[in-house]
């Protein structure tokens, strides 16, 4: 079954909303929240009118996360879909990282996604009720990064994928998409450019990654197109690092 309430983190810019609006134009709910208030009320205000929801929160504190889905869960309780697209890329190499950066880094990419698939599966599970998580990953997560913090974070964001779709099995089907490098994003501006250039020499398929590619994918694994995967990594990376 197509998915028709979904929450989506990180949905003010880059893929969260461009998958925002492809959610929204295929006729779905959508409650999505970001850290970027002027962002979040510049969406609020360019779909007017239509099924969204906006929250300002930090999926890296746990407090604000259970906040945001009580309430989420209290006026959506036909919630059936959860995107954990929020990120935090500082492409930084490991030792120009101090401890507290280290723990927002992992908190975002990492304790984020746990803290809200918790919440989403308990709400779906004891009813029984169908369900479709999807965590962004990054190719990064699969062969690496100059930024170790980064590549780290989104390794664990696969095997919580992996984890998660044999803990929430049979109703609530988790799944991951894997980009490359997606042009005009927060993350592609802060890429050396040495690694940029890299990723776009390893790329197979001619023309840049955008964050509505992204999207399509993301929005594929929300439908009933999907509907027998879990536990999957789907790549949206133009060929890039053949794995």
């Amino acid at each position: 079954m197509s998915t028709r309430t979904v929450i989506i983190t990180g949905g003010a810019s880059g893929v969260g909303r461009a998958l925002v609006e492809h959610c929204l134009a295929d006729g779905m709910t959508v409650v999505t929240c970001d850290i970027d208030e002027p962002a979040l009320k510049e969406l609020a205000r360019r779909h007017q009118g239509r099924p969204l929801d906006t929250h300002l929160c930090d999926v890296a504190v746990r407090d604000a996360c259970e906040e945001l889905m009580d309430r989420v869960l209290a006026e959506h309780p036909d919630v059936d879909g959860l995107v954990n697209n929020a990120g935090l890329y500082l492409g930084r190499p490991v030792w120009e990282y101090d401890d507290a950066t280290i723990e927002r880094v992992i908190a975002v990419n990492v304790k984020g996604p746990v803290w809200l698939s918790r919440r989403f599966a308990g709400h779906l599970l004891p009813r029984e009720r169908r369900g479709a998580i999807v965590n962004l990953t990054s190719v990064a997560g699969e062969v690496g990064s100059s930024d170790a913090l980064y590549g780290t974070v989104k390794a664990g964001v696969i095997g919580l994928t992996k984890s998660n779709a044999m803990n929430f099995a049979p109703y609530v089907r988790v799944n991951a998409v894997s980009p490359g490098l997606v042009v005009n994003t927060a993350i592609a501006d802060r890429i050396p450019d040495y690694r940029y250039a890299e990723y776009k020499r390893q790329e197979q398929l001619d023309g840049d990654i955008l964050p509505e590619d992204v999207a399509r994918v993301c929005a594929y694994l929300l439908g009933d197109g999907s509907g027998t995967m879990t536990g999957a990594v789907l790549r949206a990376d133009n060929g890039c690092y053949p794995r």
